[in-house]
């Protein structure tokens, strides 16, 4: 019984060293202990969600532990770094991709469209502006490009690919700096409410059900319908301030406030209903602008994005500015989406005010009928051609004809929400003097 036995355990030994799965595993294991890694810096063709393929350049790589694999963050040449992503490695082509003659190509066509009929410097600016196509260091002046690739450097690889917020998962565009530990989540979980931010989806669900917030922080001061706008004030509400500017970052490259925020106020815009006053975007303006900005940071979040909300709160803004009696401008510089925004409304306010005033009107004359910045109307008319620089001075030159068939083209709708000013209860506050701030 005994050598029986001992018979017996052989074969069941062999097997087990000798069957396909193990022959597999091992095949497995000597494949990714050969896989060797993209170099950081090299430009290889990479496909994209579209199934496009596009040159791009390696930023970063991770090792994503559930798929056990590797993952590449790449940005994609001539691109705007919101469509960065993090690829998996057989999105990426195995050959590196030598950018150099594309970009001798790019250069000899900069003038020209896909027709191959040449185009004027402020057609091809209105182009790069609809395509989002991002300048060179070369385009930019010394000082910008310096501040540029600082901020690029700071900012250059996002870990947090998405987020829930209320019912919408969304995805990221851009770093956000999150404390270390939520940042390098690929997803975080987000209270539509009071902001608080959750690495686990079970955290998130406890929260959800104790969280005693249905609405922002801060004043109502505008009710139109389901539509709600609520004043926080950055020194009184600071947690929540902050939570607001982490989240907006995540959708806005530029012009972020992390812990500086107590000389702000910040606008949320909210639909309501049953369940409360969920959050759409928001504007943050300074208390005291020297250079009297009337906006900050201004955000719609993508699930609400081209539904008229962003120019609701430009009309907001420039609502406040009125109600104080000065004359408004956003703080420069505008994001891409941001300049569209700002260009399509400023062209609408302008056009409304032209179609139905007779006589001669000055940039100064727009600027108080519409509390638009002169330098603003200036740039809008000028990309209109409806105004002329003549004898030192700019001149706006329209016709009735003209303002009509503006109006009537498809780039000058009338919004699809507009203010209504009687809504609005909000006074603006007293500005204290250099001497009052003495006495203090």
């Amino acid at each position: 019984m005994a050598k029986g036995d001992k018979d017996l355990e052989k074969p069941i030994v062999k097997n087990e060293l000798t069957t396909p799965e193990s022959r597999s595993t091992d095949n497995e294991d000597s494949e990714s202990n050969q896989e060797q890694l993209l170099d950081i810096g090299e430009h290889y063709l990479v496909r994209r969600v579209d199934d496009s393929w596009r040159p791009a350049e390696i930023i970063q790589t991770r090792y994503h532990a559930s798929e056990s694999c590797y993952e590449y963050y790449v940005h994609y040449v001539g691109c705007d770094r919101r469509l960065d992503e993090w690829v998996p490695r057989h999105r990426i082509m195995s050959d590196r991709f030598d950018g150099c003659e594309q970009s001798s190509n790019n250069s000899d066509h900069l003038l020209t469209d896909k027709s191959g009929r040449k185009i004027t410097r402020n057609q091809k600016r209105k182009h790069d502006e609809i395509n989002h196509v991002q300048k060179t260091y070369a385009e930019m002046d010394p000082t910008t490009a310096a501040l540029e690739k600082e901020h690029e450097a700071i900012t250059k690889v996002k870990y947090i690919d998405r987020i829930q917020f209320g019912k919408y998962e969304i995805d990221t565009w851009y770093f956000s700096p999150y404390p270390e530990e939520y940042g390098k989540q690929s997803k975080l979980f987000i209270c539509e409410y009071c902001l608080k931010y959750m690495r686990l989806e079970k955290t998130f669900r406890f929260h959800l059900a104790d969280c005693p917030q249905r609405q922002p922080q801060g004043t109502e001061i505008y009710r139109k319908g389901t539509i709600a706008i609520f004043e926080a004030d950055g020194k009184e509400h600071k947690l929540y301030c902050q939570n607001l500017c982490l989240l907006a970052k995540l959708f806005l490259d530029h012009k972020t406030l992390y812990f500086d925020i107590e000389q702000f106020l910040f606008y949320t815009l909210c639909e309501v209903d049953k369940d409360g006053a969920h959050l759409v975007g928001y504007f943050s303006k300074e208390k005291d602008s020297p250079e009297g900005n009337n906006v900050a940071c201004i955000l719609t979040l993508p699930p609400f994005q081209r539904q008229g909300y962003g120019k609701l709160l430009i009309a907001f803004s420039y609502e406040l500015s009125r109600l104080e009696k000065v004359v408004g401008s956003p703080e420069k510089p505008l994001s891409d989406l941001g300049k569209l925004s700002y260009r399509s409304y400023w062209s609408y306010v302008i056009l409304e005010v032209l179609s139905v005033t007779r006589g001669i009107l000055s940039i100064k004359d727009l600027s108080l009928m519409t509390g638009i910045a002169p330098t603003d109307i200036i740039s809008t008319l000028q990309s209109m051609n409806m105004v002329k620089y003549w004898k030192g001075q700019h001149v706006v030159c329209v016709t009735p004809k003209m303002v009509s068939e503006q109006l009537a083209s498809s780039h000058f709708k009338k919004p699809r929400l507009t203010i209504d000013p009687t809504a609005i209860r909000w006074t603006p506050p007293i500005k204290q003097g250099p001497s009052a701030k003495v006495k203090k």
